[in-house]
């Protein structure tokens, strides 16, 4: 049961990097397994409660057992998380090109694994410390804004050219074609998608997949809500299919089973949602 979740708004020069910070505690009588829906962003979560597992069905050695602060993704298909008894810490949302400066290192090394922080980079082991010793969140949020701040200031910027092509397919939601972002950076398709899933993680096609996804994802409850309900044939799904931007309602399903491991209509129910957002 989440006894306590506090969402907090990093540093206006952190905005533009870092999506929001959320704090939480969480108290279980029991294991609880949570299906995680896939995403191009990366998730940063320093914990010091107890541990939990992350596994990814599609192979062994992409997760990690026993954790309680670690990096995960991007990931292009979903993963399950299993936990007992208390946890606390605070879950970081970074975008692909945050991460590359944050961590000093190509996400091709990180993309569909889940890897504790000590194995990444020492100041996160010790930025948790710090915050595991703070005793509120306005003062956590403070040691957040204040480290990753100077982790930006050190680090060597994003080749202006793949930041371009990151933000044109996160402000397209993904409907920018390949080949049309590569002329727009002066790029063949295959130096950009050699280039780009070396820093970033995943192809720029996968990439505009994933965010697709997560915007059709991240309004599925309340478009669930407010929408008429689907008919005998699916209609209903089928509109929303066309309004999320996918050719029709058979391909809305693949793609939701792919990154989420179920159709929108399982996901819809109460509950239902990963602590992943879209």
């Amino acid at each position: 049961m989440l006894t306590e979740a506090v969402v907090g708004l990093p540093a206006a020069a952190l905005r533009p990097w870092v999506d929001r910070y959320l704090g939480y505690r969480e108290e279980l009588t029991g294991p609880v397994v949570r299906r995680e829906a896939a995403g191009a962003f990366v998730v940063l979560v320093l914990g010091w409660g107890d541990p939990l597992d992350i596994t990814d069905p599609r192979g062994a050695g992409r997760g990690v057992d026993g954790a309680n602060a670690f990096l995960a993704g991007p990931f292009d298909g979903w993963c399950a998380t299993r936990s007992a008894g208390t946890g606390a810490g605070v879950q970081v949302l970074l975008t692909a090109p945050a991460a590359r400066r944050l961590l000093g290192l190509p996400l091709g090394e990180l993309a569909n694994r889940a890897a504790p922080v000590d194995r990444v980079a020492g100041w996160l082991v010790r930025l948790r410390d710090e915050l595991a010793g703070e005793p509120g969140w306005p003062g956590r949020f403070a040691r957040l804004d204040a480290a990753l701040t100077a982790r930006l200031a050190a680090s060597d910027p994003v080749d202006g050219r793949l930041l371009a092509a990151w933000r044109r397919l996160d402000g397209s939601g993904g409907a920018v074609g390949v080949a049309a972002l590569a002329d727009e950076i002066g790029w063949s398709r295959r130096h950009l998608a050699v280039r780009f899933r070396r820093e970033f993680g995943l192809p720029p096609k996968t990439v505009a997949r994933l965010l697709r996804f997560q915007r059709a994802y991240a309004t599925l409850g309340r478009t669930v809500l407010t929408a008429p309900a689907a008919g005998p044939d699916g209609s209903g799904w089928a509109e929303r299919a066309a309004r999320w931007g996918y050719h029709d309602q058979s391909h809305l399903i693949r793609e939701f089973r792919e990154f989420a491991g179920a159709p929108p209509a399982a996901l819809a129910r109460a509950g239902s949602h990963s602590s992943n957002p879209g």
